[in-house]
């Protein structure tokens, strides 16, 4: 009697193909453990920073942003190098309406394409943590309540911040309304001027077909506990399925560091002043991204 086969956990190659995937899984994870030693972000003796971002934790969810930034949306990147060293304040526009993919294409151009590589720290909405579970979770791979102090910290740590000035206003809207920016926060022109953290004005194209928006219905979101509810041509029809994004192309460009001076408690019109110049320099930058494509997908 032959002895009983024993099951494989992990079935061995069946062909050629199979050793590639196997051989561009562990690649990606090497580069991923590689890139992760290499950012500046000080951890503690646990592996912690002080906002609790554990890179061994993040790590499946940076793989997964990786493969999506390379192969399913085909992020091509210009101007990364006008990101200066040290603390700074990138400000972009903002669309998406199921998920943030804008945020996490901009958090993986700086983890890709910067060298050294840099964690772009998200400020996210107020609402966010009372999610069961998500408030952990986002504090795992890097992002914070979007508090002034918490990004006051940061930038003493000299991090890199992601800010969206258009908030829920930008990420879920209509189609008609895209790329079209709306209004503005202050807060983070007042943050810039009080740390003295130089702006980085960021174009993001794509993130307006990823999910095209047909309507928003602040009602059914209240009852969520969320400022809005979208309605795209999947979401919420296909249920989890519809939070899946078309595989647009995007293009992200940065522009010139820009420099403020003035009191941060200066008055709102003042302010406004200065935070207009930053959406012409976003404006500018869409534009280009506009003109660079040909049609959703390429």
């Amino acid at each position: 009697m032959s002895e009983p086969r024993q099951l494989a956990l992990v079935p061995e190659p069946q062909n050629s193909e199979d050793e590639g995937a196997r051989f561009s899984i562990a690649s990606l994870l090497e580069e991923i453990e590689r890139r992760n030693a290499l950012l500046p972000t000080r951890l503690n003796e646990y592996g912690f920073d002080p906002f609790g971002f554990d890179p061994n934790y993040a790590r499946p969810l940076i793989a997964t942003m990786v493969l999506a930034y390379r192969h399913w949306f085909r992020v091509e990147t210009s101007g990364i190098e006008r990101v200066p060293a040290g603390r700074v304040l990138l400000i972009g526009n903002h669309a998406g309406n199921t998920f943030a993919w804008d945020a996490a294409m901009l958090s993986m151009a700086l983890y890709l394409e910067s060298d050294p590589p840099r964690l772009a720290r998200g400020m996210g909405e107020y609402y966010l943590p009372t999610i069961p579970f998500f408030g952990t979770f986002m504090h795992r791979v890097g992002s914070v309540v979007g508090r002034p102090e918490n990004c006051i910290q940061l930038l003493e740590e000299e991090e890199a911040i992601m800010v969206f000035p258009e908030g829920a206003r930008g990420f879920i809207k209509t189609y008609r309304k895209r790329y079209q920016l709306q209004r503005f926060g202050l807060g983070f022109m007042r943050l810039a001027l009080e740390s003295g953290t130089p702006i980085v004005p960021v174009g993001i194209v794509g993130s307006e077909e990823q999910s095209p928006g047909l309507a928003n219905v602040p009602l059914l979101g209240r009852l969520i506990g969320a400022p809005a509810f979208p309605i795209t041509p999947f979401f919420p029809w296909l249920g989890v399925a519809g939070f899946v994004p078309l595989p647009v192309k995007y293009r992200i460009h940065f522009g010139e560091a820009l420099y403020f001076d003035g009191d941060p408690a200066e008055d709102d019109a003042t302010i406004e002043a200065k935070v207009e110049d930053v959406k012409n320099a976003i404006r500018g930058l869409i534009a280009e991204g506009l003109e660079e494509r040909d049609g959703w997908f390429r």
